[in-house]
């Protein structure tokens, strides 16, 4: 038997209770998509999404499926026509973290009405509606990297120059030394 995969946030409890929608965030949403013609579904989205919670065994905060399989959205999409059903899971762990929660539902909420790729204008957009919380204000950010780095291979730095070493904390390669400020 193999061993069942674990995520960085597996250790969340499974919630009792429906994830929690967000009213205010789909009209700011709908309203920050007026305009854009790149939101081919807006016009049905706020009644065909659901939300509900991903596995706690999942890496991801939140992800979005259209139902109808990829062929069908494609015409879909090209028609300007209904999306159908579309399914928002969102990791329970958000539940630590509000305005995380509140951005990735939003970011998701996007996806959904047809910004699909993660470009600029799906960027600005969530940002100006649900901002994402900065790495020192989340506490579920700082967990998650935690656990990336806990995984990597190199857990510390050494200077060729000057031979000074400091634990990593960052996932990121550094530029610069930090005591010698000599290029990598």
């Amino acid at each position: 038997m193999g061993e069942e995969k674990r995520g960085p946030l597996s250790d969340t409890p499974v919630p009792t209770s429906p994830p929690i929608v967000h009213e205010d965030i789909v009209d700011e949403v709908l309203a920050a998509l007026s305009g854009h013609v790149e939101a081919i579904f807006r016009p049905w989205i706020a009644d065909r999404f659901t939300v509900e919670w991903l596995d706690v065994n999942d890496d991801r905060l939140g992800m979005t499926r259209f139902e109808e399989g990829s062929s069908e959205l494609v015409r879909r999409r090209r028609l300007r026509l209904d999306p159908g059903p579309v399914t928002i899971g969102l990791h329970p762990a958000l539940l630590e973290d509000e305005a995380l929660y509140r951005h990735t539902f939003a970011h998701e909420l996007f996806h959904a009405a047809g910004l699909m790729l993660h470009t600029d204008l799906h960027d600005r957009l969530t940002n100006q509606v649900a901002p994402s919380p900065s790495m020192k204000d989340s506490p579920l950010l700082r967990k998650m990297r935690s656990a990336v780095l806990d995984s990597l291979k190199v857990q510390e730095w050494t200077c060729k120059h000057c031979g000074y070493t400091w634990k990593r904390t960052t996932v990121r390669r550094p530029t610069r030394c930090l005591k010698c400020a000599r290029p990598w």
